[in-house]
C-alpha cells in the first residue's frame, strides 16, 4: 500500500508547491480533483485536454515529485433534477473520464447522484424510510428510471476510453450510501463500478467499516482515509440523521474528524487487516475535512498515524507452512 493525499485541501496553492509539501512529508501518491462542484484547480480537463505543453508540464511535475496519480476525482450529482447543474456535473464526469485516457490512469471517482423523486421534480430526492409507500414508488422510479440508465450509458463511455474502475464515495444522501446499494448498483451495471471507500460516511450511519470492506471485496478500487468523531449524547437524543451545518460543532450528532481522532486506533488496525485481507493493495488517501485542526497538522498526524498502522510487507509463504 502506499499513502496519498487528496490535494484539493491545498487548492489555493500551484501542484508543484503542494507536491514539494508533501513529498517532503512523505506521500507517494496524490488524487487530484477534476472538478464538477467546485472548479479544478491542480488538474483541469479544459485546459490539459487542450494543450500538449501544459500537460507535458502537469506530467513532469508528478514525475519529478514521483508521485503515482491514484485517481482522478469528479465527484458530483450527474443525474441532478437540475438540468443546468447535471449537465455541468456530466460533463466534468467525461472530461475526467478522456483525461483519464490520456494519461493512463485507470480509475475516476464518482458519487452516484440522487435525482427527484419524480419526472416534474425540481431538487433531489433522498429517500430514508419505506413508509408511507409512495416512497418505494419513489425509489423504483430514482433506480430503474434514471440511476442505472444513467450509469449504464456512463460506464460504456468509461469503458470506450479505457477507463476501467468507476469508483463510487458511498455518501449519503445520493442513492448509493452503503455496501449494499453500491452492490446493487454493480450487479445492474457491471463490474467497472466500484467503491472509492470512505469510511467517515460510514462510521455516523452504525457501519462497521471492517465488516463492510469485507463485503465488498474486490469491488474495492480506492480508499479515503477520513475519520468522524461521533457525540454520543447528542445521538443518544437525537439519533445520527442530522442537518445541521457542519459548523455548530457541539450540537450535531457526528463530524469529521483527522484520522486517529474519531474511532479509536483499534477499529483503524482492523479496517488495514480487512484491506489486507481482500487484497487491497493501492493507495490509501488522506482526505483533510477536520474544523478542529489546520490542513497540515490535520495531513501530517494522519500521515504518521497510518504509516505506523498500515503493512508495508506482505508475508508470502509462512515458514511453518
Amino acid at each position: 500500500m502506499k499513502l496519498g493525499a487528496f490535494t484539493a485541501l491545498f487548492g489555493d496553492q500551484p501542484l508543484d508547491v503542494a507536491l514539494d509539501y508533501l513529498q517532503e512529508v512523505g506521500f507517494e501518491a496524490v488524487e487530484l480533483y477534476a472538478g464538477a462542484l467546485a472548479p479544478p484547480v491542480h488538474c483541469d480537463p479544459a485546459i490539459l485536454l487542450h494543450s500538449k505543453a501544459e500537460l507535458s508540464k502537469f506530467k513532469d511535475s508528478l514525475e519529478r515529485h514521483r508521485m503515482t496519480l491514484s485517481m482522478l476525482n469528479a465527484s458530483g450529482n450527474p443525474i441532478s433534477p437540475d438540468r443546468d447543474l447535471a449537465k455541468r456535473h456530466h460533463g466534468a464526469f467525461e472530461n475526467a473520464v478522456r483525461l483519464a485516457e490520456k494519461i493512463g490512469v485507470a480509475g475516476v471517482i464518482v458519487f452516484s447522484g440522487c435525482p427527484g423523486g419524480s419526472p416534474g421534480d425540481r431538487t433531489p430526492n433522498w429517500v430514508t424510510c419505506p413508509w408511507p409507500e409512495e416512497y418505494l414508488s419513489v425509489l423504483e422510479y430514482q433506480w430503474n428510471d434514471v440511476l442505472i440508465p444513467y450509469w449504464q450509458k456512463a460506464a460504456r463511455f468509461a469503458a470506450d476510453h479505457g477507463v476501467t474502475q468507476l469508483a463510487f464515495e458511498m455518501h449519503p444522501g445520493f442513492c448509493v450510501y452503503n455496501p449494499e446499494s453500491l452492490l446493487k448498483l454493480r450487479a445492474a451495471v457491471g463490474s467497472i463500478i466500484g467503491a472509492n471507500f470512505d469510511p467517515s460516511h460510514l462510521f455516523w450511519q452504525g457501519i462497521q467499516a471492517d465488516k463492510a470492506i469485507l463485503q465488498l471485496g474486490e469491488a474495492i478500487y480506492h480508499f479515503h482515509a477520513k475519520d468522524t468523531r461521533i457525540f454520543t449524547d447528542n445521538v443518544a437524543s437525537n439519533g445520527v440523521l442530522d442537518p445541521k451545518h457542519y459548523g455548530r460543532l457541539t450540537d450535531r450528532a457526528w463530524i469529521f474528524a483527522t484520522v486517529g481522532y474519531g474511532q479509536p486506533e483499534a477499529t483503524w488496525k482492523k479496517i488495514i487487516d480487512a484491506l489486507a485481507v481482500v487484497g487491497y493493495d493501492y493507495v490509501i488517501s488522506i482526505e483533510h475535512e477536520d474544523a478542529l485542526m489546520s490542513k497540515k497538522e490535520g495531513i501530517e498526524k494522519a500521515y504518521h498515524f497510518l504509516r505506523r498502522l498500515m503493512i508495508a510487507e506482505r508475508p508470502g509463504e509462512m515458514w511453518w507452512a
